[in-house]
């Protein structure tokens, strides 16, 4: 999971886990890019609003690179514009949530995710 802020990233780590989740974490999209090039995620969770490469261009270079192409994202984001919900889902983005999130809804949507298997 990709998250800036350590507040919501704490809340989305305890979340998932206490669902049974594995969850590694990253504060920056460089970060993020380097864990993946290690270890084929089942899923990534990740904000838009972060320092250097943002959320969704993050996804676009994960959609752009071979072996990554198919890993289910979740944009979780303040960011409510039609836009960049319609770029998310240009990039195959799989689910888009909003701040504030119920922490039900995240485990819920990436319990439905890893269940189903890549897009």
């Amino acid at each position: 999971m990709v998250e800036d802020s350590a507040v919501i990233r704490q809340l989305i780590v305890i979340n998932l886990e206490l669902a049974g989740f594995e969850v590694a974490e990253a504060t920056d999209a460089k970060t993020c890019l380097s864990a993946v090039a290690s270890f084929q995620p089942d899923l990534i969770t990740m904000d838009i609003n972060m320092p250097g490469l943002n959320g969704l261009e993050l996804a676009a270079r994960l959609r752009s690179t071979p072996g990554r192409q198919h890993i289910p994202i979740v944009i979780v984001t303040a960011r409510t514009h039609p836009l960049d919900r319609a770029t998310a889902e240009r990039l195959g983005v799989r689910a888009y949530l909003t701040k504030p999130f119920e922490p039900d809804e995240l485990v819920g949507c990436v319990e439905r995710m890893v269940d189903s298997g890549p897009a």
